[in-house]
């Protein structure tokens, strides 16, 4: 008898475990920039997405916007290229960008994540330097 409740006590434990899992969402998901100080000009720009519940590393996600400005300085309409370079590895993300001037940038991020509903946005703040 006692082994048949401890058998069921440990099944609704999975089940209890799978049903927050399944209640994930995007809010447990974050970019983060890899470093926040690049040289002023022309390079690139690292990003990782994690999940944040366990730190692991996202791979696959589809960024379908981006924005790179200075909002950050009090001068949003001062904006720079970016666009997606070839991912270094796994859960990271490489944008070409163009640090016209010193002083922090803002990089806005929108992606779609596997399995996920709903749109993870993220602003990241970076400093150009000289």
């Amino acid at each position: 008898m006692q082994r048949n409740f401890l058998r069921l006590a440990g099944a609704l434990g999975v089940i209890a475990l799978g049903l927050d899992y399944a209640r994930a969402g995007i809010d447990d998901y974050a970019f983060e920039l890899v470093k926040a100080q690049v040289k002023k000009g022309q390079g690139a720009v690292d990003v990782r997405l994690i999940h944040k519940t366990d730190g692991k590393p996202v791979a696959d996600a589809v960024i379908f916007a981006t924005r790179l400005d200075m909002a950050p300085d009090d001068m949003e309409s001062m904006t720079g290229a970016i666009e997606p370079a070839q991912s270094p590895g796994p859960g990271l993300y490489r944008f070409k960008v163009d640090l016209t001037d010193e002083g922090r940038w803002r990089i806005s991020i929108a992606a779609k994540i596997q399995g996920e509903t709903g749109t993870l946005q993220s602003r990241l703040i970076l400093r150009a330097t000289p």
